[in-house]
Formats: structure tokens, C-alpha cells, sequence
């Protein structure tokens, strides 16, 4: 499955400290944990010897350790202690199943399978020192990664799901905008939108535009500069990356890593207006069905408004993906 040749996000990396932690990508259980040296490991959640959850053991000097036998395991997956058989060696085929994992974002990232390369979604907001990053959620939704990042694609839905918010009822025509494709998916620019409260600062309403990028299968950044005259804050601009972990072909865990030029704002004010948007996006998802997305453009109806997300699909399509998909 091309899905596991894939970087997913799995949990938050504040979230893994000193015990290990369950957690699920694409239909399967994974154990994350930390070495000695605080690196992220990801392991499949099950002991090789008798088939314990290796996530209801515990990290010792170093070692993941089963909470059945005590076995423990290096941080390459060996086997390196039996306590029933202390002057025991164990062989190479005693080891578990490793993933490979790495923390980026302030997430834990794990990728399945090792027979291909592939990079990280892009997120070029992150390198810029002149704005802030934080993370939003969690958010555990009842629908397929797909239709998450079509949602985010989408601004039609604007002055219906988020009325008085990003939209409203007297304004909901959609401009005419651009949308190439790209080696990671494609970028959608000259998006515009009427919008009463664009942002966590804005003082009055404002014609918006944005781009939006699909930086992989299930991953999205939309970027967004307002009138200076309708915020508080001098130089505001903000960049919102998506991240999503398929958890199942129709659940999913979303993450939103905010980089916005505003540092003074308290975290909880910047996260309280995310998650007040999504928290309206969260039970239209819900109600979709199927929950996976079809990529059979004759399923359902569209129009010139949803180009983006009709390119996203046609994306899909041919990289082949099937988990999430029908």
C-alpha cells in the first residue's frame, strides 16, 4: 500500500515522555517510546514472544520492556534480556517489529513500511522566525482523512458552516481561482472570501485571499494575509497546516500547527478560535456518507466552485491511494 511508504503524524511529541504510548495508523497498533537518549521509537504494540501489548510495559534503563514476561528490547528491536533464562542469549530472530519514526512539527511521525523514500509534508511557514508556532488538538473525527482535507479545501461551505465567523449568507459567491498541480498534490491561489471574522483579531470584516497547498495525501496548508485595516495586530498574517493520521479507513486524528505573527497573544486565545471553527466543521464531516471519499468524480455533483477538491481527487487517483478512499 503506497499509504505506508508515507509519513503519518501519530501523537503530539509533549504527549510521549517516559512511558510508552499506544496509538493506531492505518488499521495498525504501534507502540511509541523513548530511548535512553529521549529519540522516538515506533514498534508494532505487540511482544514477538507471546503477543503482549508492548504498550502496557514500561521503559527501563533505556530497554522497552513487556509487561507479561519482562522481556526487553534495545532500540534497534533486539532482544536483549530473557529474565526467566538470565545467562541466555537471544538470536537475532528475537527482536520486534520496528517502524521508523522521527519528531518534527511537535509531533511523533511514523512511516510503515522502509521500501521507499518519502520527505515530510512541506510546512514552509515553520522555518520563518517572524511567526509563532503552536499546535491545535487533537481532534478524533468519525470520517476518512480524505474528506478532511477536502473540507479544508473548501470555501463554498463558508458562509454556512462558519455564518458570522470565516462567512455569511449575503456573501457566498466564489471568485474564479487558480489551481495547478504540483508534485505534492496542488496549489489553489487567488481564493477569495468575504469573511466577518477572518481571525482571532480581527475589528472588522474583510475580503480575504488565500492559497492552499496539499503538501501530501492527507495533509494541507492554507495560508491567509487580511487587510491591515481590519486587525489589531500590525503585520498580521497566518499559515495553518493540517495534519492527519488515518487511523482507520474511516477515522482519523487531526492536528492543526499554527504559525501566526503574534507573540503576545496567550496559547489558549489563538487555540480557542481554531478549534471553535473546526468544532463547527467536526459534525458536517461527521454526517457524510460514505465517510471515505469518492474518487469516481461521477459519484457525486460538482461544480466550477469545487475545482480544488475535484483536483485533489483526480491527485488521489492517480498516486493510487486506497486507504480512506472508495
Amino acid at each position: 500500500m503506497i499509504e505506508e511508504t508515507l509519513w503519518h503524524p501519530v501523537a503530539l511529541a509533549c504527549d510521549l515522555t517516559q512511558q510508552p504510548l499506544a496509538v493506531q495508523l492505518l488499521a495498525h497498533d504501534i507502540v511509541l517510546w523513548r530511548d535512553a537518549a529521549a529519540v522516538p521509537h515506533a514498534w508494532a504494540d505487540q511482544c514477538p514472544h507471546r503477543g503482549a501489548k508492548l504498550s502496557l510495559g514500561r521503559v527501563e534503563n533505556g530497554k522497552l520492556e513487556c509487561p507479561y514476561h519482562g522481556w526487553q528490547f534495545a532500540a534497534s528491536g533486539q532482544c536483549v534480556k530473557v529474565p526467566a533464562l538470565p545467562s541466555f542469549t537471544p538470536p537475532a530472530a528475537h527482536c520486534a517489529r520496528t517502524y521508523a519514526a522521527q519528531e518534527a512539527y511537535g509531533l511523533i511521525w511514523v512511516k510503515l513500511s522502509a521500501s521507499e523514500s518519502a520527505a515530510l509534508p512541506a510546512f514552509a511557514a515553520e522555518a520563518d522566525e517572524r511567526l509563532r508556532k503552536l499546535n491545535c488538538g487533537p481532534y478524533d473525527v468519525a470520517t476518512s482523512a480524505p474528506r478532511l482535507v477536502e473540507n479544508f479545501l473548501d470555501m463554498s461551505h463558508f458562509g454556512f458552516v462558519h455564518e458570522g465567523w470565516l462567512g455569511m449568507r449575503a456573501a457566498t459567491a466564489i471568485e474564479d481561482y487558480k489551481v495547478e498541480a504540483t508534485p505534492t498534490g496542488l496549489l489553489a491561489t487567488h481564493c477569495k472570501a468575504w469573511q466577518p471574522q477572518s481571525n482571532v483579531h480581527s475589528i472588522a470584516p474583510a475580503q480575504v485571499e488565500y492559497s492552499y497547498e496539499v503538501t501530501a495525501p492527507y495533509g494541507a496548508v492554507l495560508t491567509k494575509v487580511p487587510d491591515a485595516a481590519t486587525v489589531s495586530v500590525d503585520g498580521y498574517r497566518e499559515s495553518i497546516a493540517m495534519f492527519i493520521c488515518p487511523i482507520t479507513a474511516q477515522t482519523s486524528r487531526v492536528w492543526f500547527r499554527l504559525a501566526v505573527a503574534d507573540f503576545e497573544s496567550p496559547d489558549d486565545k489563538l487555540r480557542d478560535f481554531q478549534h471553535t471553527i473546526f468544532m463547527q466543521d467536526k459534525p458536517v464531516l461527521e454526517s457524510q456518507r460514505p465517510q471515505r471519499l469518492p474518487l469516481d468524480l461521477r459519484a457525486e455533483l460538482h461544480t466550477a466552485a469545487d475545482k480544488a477538491s475535484s483536483a485533489y481527487r483526480r491527485h488521489l487517483k492517480n498516486l493510487g491511494i486506497t486507504f480512506g478512499v472508495c
